[in-house]
């Protein structure tokens, strides 16, 4: 071998060198934006990408729910288990097990998804069906919703029609029956 081909061999050499080093620093720099842009991903974007699945919701106050994420919109979600719905508040939220891998961020997501959890109650309401409100201290509450308020509802109970106030704030979930 010559040295016009050990000269050429070395610098061959030394290119693959300062290739493998580019593409170990990309690779270090791309797992560092994932992780800069991860944080950027809220709950609500994995539920989203969940739409259509099966989950098994712990929620405080009331425990282990498995169902269908139906849908989700601005601080709730709609889980279908057996004969009921339940419209669950996504603040009351503690884990989910079975969500996508995936995310939908905010501004894909439908012009529906915007209606706040008074939406949600507000369509219970309408139907006038008897329905459970679980709160976030674990007491539950029977009876059919009456008007719903910009934070909170109103929950008819008994005979005589009692009024309890329930605000947003407290509210785990509303189970209804389909």
């Amino acid at each position: 071998m010559g040295w016009e081909d050990e000269l050429f061999a070395l610098f061959d050499d030394l290119e693959h060198q300062a290739s493998a080093l580019f593409g170990a620093e990309r690779d270090l720099e791309v797992a560092d934006r994932s992780r800069a842009e991860y944080q950027q991903v809220g709950l609500a974007g994995r539920l989203m990408a969940s739409v259509g699945a099966e989950a098994t919701l712990g929620v405080v106050g009331v425990g282990a729910l498995t169902g269908t994420i139906e849908r989700v919109a601005d601080g709730w979600l709609l889980l279908t288990s057996g004969d009921h719905d339940w419209v669950v508040a996504v603040a009351a939220l503690a884990t989910v097990e079975g969500a996508s891998a995936r995310s939908v961020p905010a501004v894909a997501w439908s012009p529906f998804t915007r209606l706040g959890l008074g939406s949600a109650l507000r369509r219970i309401a309408e139907a006038r069906e008897p329905c459970l409100l679980h709160l976030r201290d674990g007491t539950r509450h029977d009876g059919i919703l009456g008007r719903v308020g910009a934070d909170f509802c109103e929950l008819m109970q008994g005979e005589g029609r009692r009024q309890l106030l329930v605000a947003f704030s407290a509210l785990a979930a509303a189970q209804s029956h389909r």
